[in-house]
């Protein structure tokens, strides 16, 4: 099936989608903050640069979007239906990268901490923020 919008339509929509500091990402940063912890942010020495890294913990998170990592067996991961496919191989290749990153990082003894958009959605949020504060001091 071919796209629904022209090519100067999907290119300016693809543009407005952001890869850093996405609500959910703003969300997680100002409670920890509030908490306490402190962070760098988007380590690029580390692999997958990290949405947050804390040096003194040796963790890092990622606030994964559910669509964009191919969250299995999430409401808010729907396959798209026009051009499905190549929507499908890009998934895959983000979550093939997540995979290789979160190895790479294990490897050298830093703890990746996966936090997804719909964890952070107001029905389960305080849930996941308390869970995230005892993994980092764990």
């Amino acid at each position: 099936m071919a796209d629904v919008h022209t090519k100067e339509i999907r290119s300016y929509n693809m543009s407005r989608i952001k890869g850093k500091d996405t609500k959910p990402e703003i969300l997680v940063r100002k409670f920890l903050f509030s908490q306490g912890f402190r962070y760098r942010l988007h380590d690029k020495k580390l692999s997958g640069k990290p949405d947050l890294v804390f040096p003194k913990y040796k963790k890092v998170v990622f606030i994964h979007g559910c669509y964009w990592h191919g969250h299995e067996g999430c409401k808010y991961f729907v396959p798209p239906k026009t051009r499905t496919e190549w929507w499908m191989n890009k998934i895959n290749e983000n979550k093939k990268r997540d995979e290789k990153n979160i190895a790479e990082l294990k490897k050298i003894m830093w703890q990746p901490i996966i936090i997804w958009e719909c964890e952070l959605k107001p029905d389960k949020r305080e849930k996941t923020l308390e869970k995230l504060v005892r993994g980092m001091k764990n």
